[in-house]
């Protein structure tokens, strides 16, 4: 018998992901990326997590830092050891996405 046995792995859920992604910020706009509506979808496959996303306009200059934010907010959660964040256009961000509490906090009737 193995005198020590690998630690179970944790399991990670999609909540916990969420909730780490709701730290992670535009620094151009005070809201998270999920109120924002940024955040397209979260794959979680063993103790790798997988964030495909957008930016409210392909111009944007802090994609790069959001992107790098995001990954490293994830790998600090319990269990992951590879996180990846895909940017993609489509469908193409705009105001209509984002949560009834940003579109308050931002002033957006």
């Amino acid at each position: 018998m193995d005198a020590n046995p690998p630690a179970p792995q944790q399991t990670i859920t999609e909540a916990q992901v969420y909730e780490a992604l709701k730290e992670c910020f535009d620094p151009e706009i005070p809201v998270n990326v999920v109120d924002l509506g940024l955040v397209y979808d979260v794959k979680i496959i063993d103790d790798w997590v997988g964030v495909k996303m957008t930016l409210t306009t392909p111009g944007c200059g802090m994609g790069g830092q959001i992107s790098t934010n995001i990954r490293e907010r994830l790998l600090d959660l319990p269990g992951v050891q590879e996180a990846d964040v895909r940017i993609v256009w489509d469908p193409r961000w705009d105001p209509s996405m984002m949560s009834e509490e940003a579109r308050k906090r931002l002033g957006i009737g």
